[in-house]
């Protein structure tokens, strides 16, 4: 079963097919040092196993995250997890930074932070406001010590990357778990997100999660309830809703074929499955989603 849907392009950095193109476990390098290449255009595609922030720092962003459009007008921090569908549009006077992380780095951070950046996280926008000083530095050092060779270079960036880290998962709390969350809860979610993205195509029962995680399934729907507001099997629900949007949008697959490679013994099933979650059949949702066009729209088209 191919776990990467063969018809939405899926690179290193984006244009490249080439292996990851540094030694180092992360790459950073202006938005527009890319995007001009291209016309100011990125185009819906996705990462099998990068990180990604885009800092913008000035101008213009249009930016298309797994089909949800936004704007982002001031300073901002856009997070796309691995596997997350992007695309941006900018303005030519943009200015920021674009800070890619590969997966052994991610993983290293999880364990320091204690939560899951990638899927607890998700493709959040966060935007710089009274900070925005502090995170222009920032960027900055980390792009000037990026590109050099000074001694103590590795442990400089990891130190800025820490700190980014740092901002960005107090922001997430704030903004998705409870006060009264404890750090302890924290981490049995993101085990559980995490083997959720591993295994949601198997259609493992969510006391076999909860086996995984270390907890009881009634504990593990108790915790899933109190941080995410949703049970443990909304949870895995809703990342096989994703994958079947993010398909029926991206590719040519037939319900058939989506149905087989999302794990369902029954086309039939997969489409009730689908309709319950979504409102509407996986053909009509399709139909209208071609009918909104999934490329980015125009910048005159913009009011």
């Amino acid at each position: 079963m191919k776990s990467i849907a063969p018809d939405i392009p899926v690179f290193k950095l984006y244009g490249e097919a080439l292996a990851w193109p540094t030694p180092d476990l992360l790459h950073c390098e202006s938005i527009a040092q890319r995007s001009s290449l291209h016309h100011w255009e990125i185009k819906p595609h996705r990462h099998a196993d990068l990180f990604q922030l885009l800092y913008v720092r000035e101008g213009e962003a249009l930016a298309e995250v797994e089909n949800q459009r936004l704007r982002l007008a001031e300073a901002a921090i856009q997070v796309v997890p691995p596997l997350c569908v992007h695309g941006f549009r900018f303005s030519e006077d943009i200015q920021g930074y674009v800070l890619t992380l590969a997966t052994p780095l991610v993983a290293h951070l999880e364990e320091l932070l204690g939560h899951s950046l990638g899927v607890q996280g998700g493709f959040a926008c966060h935007p710089a406001g009274t900070d925005r000083a502090w995170l222009d530095l920032l960027f900055e050092t980390l792009f000037r010590e990026y590109r050099g060779h000074e001694p103590g270079r590795e442990l400089q960036l990891q130190s800025l990357v820490n700190l980014l880290m740092v901002w960005l998962g107090r922001r997430e709390r704030r903004r998705a778990a409870p006060l009264g969350a404890s750090k302890r809860s924290r981490q049995y979610l993101a085990r559980f997100m995490r083997l959720v993205e591993q295994h949601y195509r198997e259609h493992l029962p969510v006391d076999e999660f909860a086996h995984r995680v270390g907890l009881s399934g009634v504990h593990l729907n108790s915790l899933c309830r109190q941080l995410v507001g949703q049970s443990a099997l909304q949870v895995i629900h809703q990342r096989l809703l994703l994958e079947a949007k993010r398909n029926l949008i991206y590719t040519t697959m037939t319900v058939n074929e989506l149905s087989d490679a999302l794990g369902f013994n029954d086309p039939a099933y997969f489409s009730r499955f689908f309709r319950r979650l979504a409102g509407q059949s996986p053909k009509a949702f399709r139909q209208t989603a071609v009918a909104g066009s999934t490329s980015l729209p125009n910048q005159d088209d913009e009011g």
